[in-house]
């Protein structure tokens, strides 16, 4: 496992969504465990940005540009092989958030015994980015899995999850891995059509992923989003009662599993000291056994 660091103050706000420009420092060791303060529910996005995490152990592209590569985190517990999650992170599609936002979430899930295969991806904003290149990325990064069993990986015994946007992606790829064990969307985008409606700043930005309006690219629309696909069989959706971001209403896919939590807001699941991220850990390895 590798280095330990945390979040500096630096970080801007777009909506109600804080995204840290994230300089980091090291701190102490590999083999040091983090442990993660308990908080209550509707987690803030700056009690996120002061957690410290560990560095992946390995950053492997998996397609030729620069923004197609993963990292990968292993646990250091000494089990033959290790289950897996693939996971997407959010930021409205949008090139000025990247997974760093998610470096506590994913040092939690290592910790509980957890490899992660952390997908970066080209974004809006990105050239080749926005539907259906993300999409693209997304299905290259996840068909690497395959090769990561040389980590001590049982790559037969992964599972797909995704947090806002990443869980939108994560649900479409679902519907075309039945290899997967399942799929974890957390706070997703269900339903790209109606997200895009809204005036938040994430909804807004959803015509941008696309291109363009719903009217003026109907069929792309359709094609990207989760709510007309059969799900994976196993799909879990899970969704905070006071998400301002991505609304309750988005929870609702036919075919899925919901869990609400009530109280939680949208970054209440990436926190590894929230009742929200036991819950998705006691989901994904139940899936996985």
């Amino acid at each position: 496992m590798g280095h330990v660091f945390f979040f500096t103050g630096n970080f801007v706000k777009v909506f109600p969504l804080i995204i840290a420009l994230c300089s980091s420092a090291l701190a102490n060791s590999a083999e040091q465990k983090i442990d993660f303060p308990q908080v209550e529910n509707n987690v803030g996005f700056d009690q996120i940005q002061t957690l410290k995490f560990l560095s992946e152990d390995h950053l492997l592209a998996y397609g030729e540009d620069s923004f197609q590569f993963g990292k990968l985190y292993l646990p250091t517990n000494t089990k033959p092989s290790y289950p897996l999650i693939v996971f997407i992170h959010g930021g409205c599609w949008l090139n000025s958030f990247d997974m760093s936002h998610t470096y506590p979430f994913l040092t939690g899930l290592v910790q509980e015994g957890i490899a992660v295969w952390s997908l970066e991806y080209r974004r809006t904003g990105d050239i080749g980015g926005g539907w259906p290149g993300t999409y693209q990325d997304i299905k290259a990064g996840i068909d690497y899995v395959g090769s990561l069993d040389r980590y001590d990986i049982d790559t037969e015994n992964f599972l797909i999850a995704g947090h806002s946007a990443g869980g939108h992606l994560a649900l479409l790829a679902g519907t075309e891995t039945p290899s997967a064990r399942g799929v974890i969307a957390i706070a997703p985008i269900t339903n790209i059509i109606t997200y895009s409606q809204g005036t938040n700043t994430c909804q807004e930005a959803t015509s941008q992923f696309m291109g363009s309006n719903y009217d003026d690219n109907e069929l792309g629309y359709h094609q990207a989003n989760p709510a007309e696909k059969a799900p994976h069989s196993n799909t879990v959706i899970f969704h905070g009662s006071l998400d301002e971001i991505v609304t309750i209403e988005q929870s609702r896919l036919p075919g899925a599993t919901t869990k609400l939590e009530e109280g939680a807001g949208h970054f209440d699941w990436i926190h590894p000291g929230t009742n929200g991220f036991k819950r998705i850990v006691k989901t994904a390895l139940g899936l996985m056994k």
